[in-house]
């Protein structure tokens, strides 16, 4: 073991201001993920699933001894119109935000985005009903 990789084994938050460009095979779909490429320094999950580990409690600290894995549950749009992903822990429930890379497949993107429009909270019957009941008229275009 070279003196970097003991270095960043004991020091404290050392990913948090350093890239981690090693190579990983994704937990779930099975791919090799290399970092390069990716639009960022700090690569933390799968470009064709967006699953990720849970091995951080605040980014870049490798403290969480969890170690599940993190599903793709959704995507919001910070400030400045960047999307992120929202992974949840298999295992303990924990969320975390993280960055849409470059290499992220779109098509997976775009069903998490559209997946709240295609399976509504209400049927979409009642909408008209919810409609009249906001003061509209409720009537849909025919």
């Amino acid at each position: 073991m070279n003196r970097e990789n003991k270095r960043r084994q004991y020091e404290k938050g050392y990913f948090k201001t350093h890239a981690c460009n090693d190579v990983f095979t994704c937990k779930v779909c099975g791919k090799q993920v290399f970092p390069l490429g990716a639009g960022s320094n700090h690569r933390n999950h799968c470009p064709n699933c967006l699953s990720s580990q849970h091995v951080d409690i605040e980014p870049g600290d490798r403290e969480a001894d969890c170690g599940g894995v993190m599903e793709p549950v959704a995507v919001w749009v910070r400030k400045g119109g960047e999307w992120a992903v929202i992974h949840r822990c298999r295992v303990c429930g924990a969320l975390s935000s993280n960055r849409v890379a470059a290499d992220d497949n779109p098509m997976k993107l775009m069903s998490m985005a559209m997946k709240p429009l295609c399976e509504p909270p209400f049927p979409l019957e009642r909408i008209e009903e919810m409609v009249a009941l906001m003061g509209g008229e409720g009537g849909l275009l025919k």
